[in-house]
C-alpha cells in the first residue's frame, strides 16, 4: 500500500502544471477538465492542501460571467487536441469550451473542508470558492431547468462526463450530421481506436457543438433549441448531492441558503420519479424527442449518492446493484454486461471507471457498510494490481485508455487514506 500511495502522489505531481493538473501526461487530454480537477483536488488534499485549493481556484478563474464553469479550460493554446480553444471560440478570461460537466466540485470541497484545519488565508480562499460555486449552482437552476421542474438538463453528451454511453444512443441517432464536417481526431492516434468513441459519434458531437457555437452559447436560447436535451439521472443525482453539500458550506460561512434549500426539496420529490419501484429500473428523459431512456448504466445508481431520505428505495436500489455485474471479476462495468450495447473495451460502453466506483462507494457508506467495504476493497485491489489508468476491463482488469491517470490516482488516495 505504501508503494502505491507513493506512486499515486507521483502521478498527480507529474501531471501538474502551473496551478492546475492534466488528466494524464500524454497528448490525449492536454487541458484542465472540470470534474477531473474536482477528484484531483481531493487527492492533493491528503498531502498538499494548498495544491488542492489552488486546483479548484484555477478552474473557477475560467467561470463565465453568468455563473457557468466550463468543462474544459485551455491554459496552453499550443495543442493539436480537437476540439481546441479556437474551435470553441469562447471563454471568460481563459479560453474554454462552451459547455459544462457534473458539478461534483462542491461535494469534494465539503470533504476537504471537513477533514482539514484551515488557516486564515485558506479560509478566505474557501469562502471565495463557495460563493463562486453557489453562483454555478444558481446557473444550473436558472438556465438548465427554466421550467422549474426540479431536474436539470444536459445539452451535449460531453456534459455528462460519460461521453459515448449507450444512454445517449437513441437521442444521438436522431441528430442529422452536418454536411462537409472537417476536423481531425487526435485521440485515436494516442490511444487504440478500439477503446475510443466511433467516428459517427464524433460527427454527432461536433454537429451539436457547432450548433451551440452558432447560437453563441446563448443560455436562454439553447435550452429550447439544442439538438440534444436530456435529463440524466446520474447527473441530477450528483447535482442533488452537490446542492445538499453546498447548503452545509453556505451555513458554515453564514451565506444565503434560500434558493438552494428550496430547489433541494423540489429535486427530492422529482428525482424519485425516474426510478420504477415495480421492476427496479431507472429512466432518463430525452426531452428533445419526448422519449424515455431505459439503459442499465452504472451511473443510474448514482441515485444512492444523492442520499434520498427514503430507506425503502435505497434498499431496493442496493439489492439491484448487488446483481449488476456479479458474474464479472471487476466492478462496476459502465453498462450492465448482459446488455446488447455492452462493449468490454470501448470507453463508456463497458469498462470500469474509478470515479464511478468512488461515487457508488460514497453513496453506500451510510446505507450498507458491508457492501460499501466490499466495493472499496475491490476497487483498491484493482488499482494496486493494475496501476493508475483511465479505465479497465470488468472481465480481466486489463488497463485501457490513458496511463498515469490523475483521477484514478487521486481517488485511490481518498479510498486508502480517508
Amino acid at each position: 500500500m505504501k508503494a502505491s500511495i507513493k506512486k499515486a502522489k507521483k502521478v498527480l505531481l507529474g501531471n501538474r502544471r502551473s496551478g492546475y493538473t492534466l488528466p494524464t501526461n500524454n497528448k490525449l487530454y492536454p487541458a484542465q477538465w472540470n470534474w477531473d480537477s474536482a477528484f484531483i483536488a481531493l487527492g492533493y488534499s491528503y498531502f498538499n492542501l494548498n495544491f488542492a485549493l489552488g486546483e479548484i481556484s484555477t478552474l473557477l478563474k475560467g467561470q463565465w460571467k453568468d455563473g457557468m464553469v466550463p468543462h474544459i479550460l485551455f491554459h496552453n493554446k499550443n495543442t493539436n487536441y480537437y476540439p481546441n480553444y479556437s474551435v470553441w471560440n469562447c471563454g471568460n478570461k481563459i479560453s474554454s469550451s462552451g459547455i459544462t460537466q457534473p458539478p461534483i466540485m462542491t461535494s469534494v470541497l465539503k470533504k476537504i473542508v471537513e477533514k482539514n484545519e484551515l488557516n486564515k488565508k485558506q479560509k478566505l480562499k474557501v469562502i471565495k470558492i463557495v460563493k463562486n460555486l453557489n453562483k454555478y449552482h444558481e446557473w444550473f437552476i436558472k438556465f438548465r431547468d427554466p421550467k422549474k421542474t426540479g431536474l436539470v438538463s444536459i445539452l451535449h453528451p460531453w456534459e455528462s462526463g460519460y461521453d459515448n454511453s449507450p444512454l445517449w444512443d437513441i437521442p444521438m441517432s436522431k441528430i442529422k450530421v452536418e454536411k462537409d464536417l472537417k476536423y481531425k481526431r487526435g485521440d485515436v492516434k494516442v490511444v487504440n481506436p478500439e477503446y475510443r468513441p466511433l467516428d459517427i459519434d464524433y460527427d454527432r458531437y461536433v454537429t451539436i457543438k457547432n450548433f451551440l457555437k452558432k447560437n453563441k452559447y446563448n443560455t436562454k436560447k439553447i435550452y429550447k433549441a439544442s439538438l440534444f436535451n436530456v435529463v440524466d439521472i446520474g447527473f441530477n443525482s450528483i447535482f442533488l448531492k452537490a446542492n445538499k453539500d453546498l447548503l452545509v458550506l453556505l451555513k458554515k460561512f453564514n451565506l444565503n441558503i434560500s434558493k438552494i434549500k428550496n430547489y433541494i426539496a423540489l429535486t427530492e420529490t422529482k428525482i424519485i420519479k425516474l426510478y420504477n419501484h415495480k421492476n427496479n429500473t431507472f429512466i432518463c428523459k430525452d426531452l428533445k424527442n419526448k422519449k424515455k431512456i431505459r439503459i442499465p448504466s452504472i451511473t443510474n445508481y448514482f441515485l444512492l449518492y444523492a442520499d434520498l431520505k427514503n430507506e425503502l428505495i435505497n434498499k431496493k436500489i442496493i439489492n439491484s446493484l448487488k446483481n449488476y455485474n456479479k458474474k464479472e471479476k471487476y466492478i462496476f462495468s459502465s453498462i450492465k454486461p448482459n446488455h446488447k450495447n455492452f462493449e468490454e473495451k470501448r470507453y463508456w460502453r463497458g469498462p470500469v471507471w474509478i470515479n464511478c466506483n468512488w461515487i457508488i462507494y460514497q453513496g453506500l457508506k451510510n446505507k450498507d457498510k458491508l457492501f460499501s467495504e466490499y466495493v472499496k476493497q475491490k476497487t483498491i485491489q484493482m488499482l494496486e494490481k493494475k496501476g493508475f489508468h483511465e479505465y479497465y476491463s470488468c472481465k480481466n482488469g486489463k488497463s485501457m485508455g490513458a496511463n498515469n491517470f490523475s483521477w484514478s490516482a487521486a481517488l485511490y488516495l481518498d479510498l486508502v487514506l480517508s
